[in-house]
């Protein structure tokens, strides 16, 4: 029986080769790293293992938007989030930094994002634009420019923005298209990868269970694919790590889920989500306003690196309004524009510029002294802080 696999490619033939201490490596170029969907027998997958060129291969599985646990009409109240994390402080704004932002699109029209280069790519076949609103708002926290009296964004100078559109307008996504999109935005030099979004272990199971399937075998079902793909983006963040260590490669930042239940009970902490729990990626939970102080939102899932501000956040919306959303989802694109932010002031004092440096310098600028607890087991370092 034929199963749908993903499966990364590298062409090795330009001078990639796995870290080793003291090895001469190239950096990677564009078109190095190669992503695609195949549907394999057993003996085809017995070929696959023996391809020089293969790097891994692996089981495709359902995914999903890490949907805001509320929406609203616009807020000015929800703005709050740019001075907690100190860009209003800052003199850096995103000058020179390439953004990459995986999700459900973008309005493009919108005046939030007049004067950015924005370049579109459809990986879930329903085609550019933004029908759920999600993706622009997440944009707009990253690199969205004032609307009226509203400062939406971090990083308001970025000029140039590659937006994947990972899911289809209805229905979940696949995780070939995060791959995909993920080789798209490092082919085309992107500086920061940001992602708001999920792989559905729990909808893949109840799928299954839904079909027929006994639970146990449904669950193990899930299990597989689950491996698969976590080894799978794994395999991907090695792979930057070659050109990281020769200043090219993407900061990876992503959204840790909005599974617990703090409020039902503070037990009720459900460890970060796929792709947030990858090596290499910086996962982020959300806070909420507590007073003068900040908290971990009931929702956020825990064991996460850093975090941001996630609840009642004001940005874009499709049309050229505004809205209110919360959840992890719009915590991950604070961090996103503060590492641009980090990004441009790195650039500033040092001839090289890398995602390597960055993270060290950006993480290192996490602060717990702003939340109104620390409790290492929900976000390790704290909140970041932009230079």
């Amino acid at each position: 029986m034929n199963r749908r696999y993903a499966v990364i490619e590298v062409d090795k033939s330009r001078g990639y080769q796995e870290s080793v201490p003291g090895a001469k490596r190239s950096t990677l170029a564009a078109g190095d790293v190669k992503v695609h969907a195949a549907e394999l027998s057993q003996g085809e997958l017995r070929d696959l293992r023996r391809d020089p060129k293969v790097k891994d291969f692996g089981l495709i599985m359902p995914t999903k938007l890490i949907e805001p646990v509320f929406r609203a009409a616009a807020d000015a109240k929800a703005c709050w989030g740019i001075s907690a994390v100190g860009a209003d402080q800052s003199k850096m704004d995103g000058s020179g930094v390439t953004v990459a932002v995986l999700d459900s699109g973008i309005d493009r029209d919108h005046a939030a994002f007049a004067g950015v280069d924005i370049e579109e790519k459809d990986f879930g076949g329903s085609g550019d634009g933004d029908r759920d609103g999600h993706g622009t708002h997440c944009a707009g926290t990253i690199f969205g420019k004032d609307v009226g009296t509203a400062r939406i964004g971090i990083a308001k100078n970025i000029k140039k923005a590659l937006i994947a559109k990972v899911f289809p307008d209805k229905g979940p996504g696949e995780s070939v298209a995060i791959f995909q999109a993920m080789e798209w935005a490092v082919n085309n030099d992107a500086n920061i990868i940001s992602m708001s979004l999920g792989f559905d272990f729990p909808g893949m199971v109840r799928d299954l269970e839904a079909d027929g399937y006994p639970i146990e075998l449904a669950t193990s079902i899930g299990l597989e694919h689950f491996k698969d793909n976590l080894r799978m983006f794994d395999s991907i963040m090695k792979v930057l790590e070659v050109g990281r260590a020769f200043g090219r490669g993407p900061l990876v930042i992503a959204a840790s889920g909005n599974e617990s239940q703090r409020e039902r009970d503070p037990r009720f902490r459900i460890s970060a989500s796929l792709p947030s729990s990858a090596s290499g990626v910086i996962s982020v939970a959300a806070v909420r306003q507590d007073g003068t102080k900040l908290e971990i939102s009931d929702f956020s899932n825990a064991r996460a690196k850093v975090c941001g501000p996630g609840q009642d956040i004001l940005s874009a919306a499709p049309g050229g309004g505004l809205a209110s959303m919360s959840g992890t989802s719009m915590a991950c694109p604070h961090v996103a524009g503060v590492a641009a932010l980090w990004w441009q002031q790195v650039g500033t004092t040092s001839t090289r510029v890398s995602a390597e440096v960055v993270s060290t310098r950006m993480l290192a600028s996490a602060v717990t002294t702003s939340l109104a607890q620390h409790d290492p087991e929900d976000v390790e370092l704290g909140l970041v802080v932009a230079p």
